[in-house]
């Protein structure tokens, strides 16, 4: 009990540098653990706390999930349309 005691504080007692452009580096065991790699991204969420930074599953898995559904060419044949009627009104 005593040396996860100690873990804890050592974990949520690093103190990092806020860096000219904003940026803080995530300790590596942190990352480690959470499974943040590289180019990976993450979400930012403010609490009341702070900052609450996460893995920002499930959003890469969504990209791309659209492609091929052929969503461009129905939004410029509508936009075509639309134009058609709108020079026939002129």
């Amino acid at each position: 009990m005593l040396v996860r005691d100690f873990t804890t504080v050592i974990l949520f007692g690093m103190t990092h540098r806020v860096g000219p452009k904003g940026q803080v580096v995530i300790p590596k065991e942190m990352r480690d653990r959470l499974g943040i790699a590289p180019g990976m991204d993450v979400v930012f969420t403010e609490t009341p706390d702070g900052v609450l930074v996460r893995p920002a599953t499930g959003l890469a898995s969504l990209r791309g999930a659209l492609a091929g559904a052929g969503l461009t060419a129905e939004l410029l044949a509508g936009k075509a349309e639309d134009a058609e009627r709108e020079h026939g009104r002129a």
